[in-house]
């Protein structure tokens, strides 16, 4: 099994690395890093983190790290990243 990255994914990663290189260029880059790692480690134990509430039907998972959440889901042969956000973000609006 493979992970990808959706654009919306990849645009939260963007973003993620601009708000924290503005206090710590350095930090920025190794804690996207982290983030990436996490996110494509899923393609091993997709089915590790449970369903999120609510959101069943979609097949939505997250996997935290730190206070920032991975929201995927798991299609055929591949895990799909749909976005990486902030845990205390409405982001369960995204998916209404």
């Amino acid at each position: 099994m493979k992970a990808v990255f959706s654009a919306r994914a990849r645009a939260g990663l963007r973003g993620i690395a601009l708000y924290i290189a503005r206090d710590n260029r350095a930090r920025a880059i190794t804690f996207v890093e982290e983030l990436r790692d996490k996110a494509r480690a899923l393609a091993e134990m997709p089915l590790a983190f449970p369903l999120v509430p609510g959101h069943e039907p979609i097949g939505l998972r997250r996997r935290p790290h730190g206070d920032y959440l991975i929201l995927y889901r798991v299609e055929d042969a591949r895990v799909v990243i749909l976005d990486i956000v902030h845990a205390a973000r409405d982001w369960q609006g995204l998916f209404r």
